[in-house]
């Protein structure tokens, strides 16, 4: 099923891309009013993070390391359904644009008041489909900002409920997005974006929350069961797309001013090795 083996990339240049991605996306959006750039987050540095909020998860790996770092993230204060409307305006606005967010798969700049289910508009995408555990829109794995992101109705709906793997034809409206009956192969700039939250959704919802226990495997069209793949591409994603800003920035507007929680594999991608 593999369409192509996909090149490691240094973080350095991955950033840069990613940032020609969304310069690029913006430029081809409709003309709207210049709006200031977005301040900056302040950012607590790794350090710091290390002494506090991962202490407790430093120097293990397996089993123990995804046991402590459940124990840390599953700390978060929960928003409603309707209120993740108002958090992706924030957490995915566009760098370049702040009255526009930018669409997962399609990378194109959006204005925020755009939302909605018409052809066009942009709603919200659960990176891990709900229909994969059943937790539809629950408060809870249903209203967790670190998987839901704004996104294209039309592409929302042709990614479906469909697992992750490489291959398939071109997605029209979604350049470098691929797609067949069983899988999705988003865009290079947020593969590992997108592998890296389904491994927090993974770390987080444990079974122990009256939730399905997530994990993901290494297959696809994995139905309503409580799992995603395809496990080895989406560690190999997370490998060939480090974080860069836009992700970073996301992780810190999540932990400051919405669930207070972090994705750990943001702040730490080595983890993803091991654990997995």
């Amino acid at each position: 099923m593999s369409r192509r083996h996909l090149p490691y990339r240094r973080p350095v240049l991955a950033t840069f891309a990613a940032f020609a991605v969304l310069a690029g996306t913006a430029a081809a959006a409709p003309a709207v009013p210049a709006a200031p750039r977005i301040t900056p987050v302040a950012t607590t540095p790794l350090a710091t993070l290390d002494d506090t909020y991962y202490q407790d998860a430093l120097g293990k790996t397996g089993t123990q390391l995804k046991s402590a770092l459940h124990s840390i993230i599953s700390v978060q204060t929960k928003i409603s359904y309707s209120q993740v409307w108002d958090a992706l305006k924030s957490t995915d606005q566009d760098p370049a644009n702040s009255s526009n967010v930018i669409l997962l798969y399609t990378g194109r700049s959006e204005p925020k008041s755009d939302n909605g289910g018409a052809v066009g508009q942009w709603n919200r995408e659960h990176v891990w489909a709900k229909s994969h555990g059943d937790f539809g829109t629950s408060t809870g794995p249903g209203t967790d900002i670190h998987h839901l992101r704004p996104e294209d109705v039309t592409v929302n709906s042709i990614r479906g409920n469909k697992d992750f793997d490489n291959g398939g034809t071109a997605v029209g409206g979604a350049a470098g997005n691929y797609t067949d009956s069983d899988s999705f192969e988003p865009r290079d700039a947020v593969k590992g974006d997108v592998a890296r939250m389904i491994l927090y959704m993974a770390v987080r919802y444990e079974g122990d929350d009256a939730f399905a226990d997530l994990e993901p495997n290494d297959r696809v069209d994995n139905g309503s069961a409580p799992n995603i793949g395809r496990l080895s591409v989406l560690k190999q994603w997370s490998q060939e797309d480090p974080p860069d800003s836009f992700e970073e920035r996301r992780n810190d507007v999540i932990f400051d001013q919405y669930q207070h929680n972090r994705n750990p594999f943001i702040d730490h991608p080595e983890w993803v090795e091991a654990i997995w």
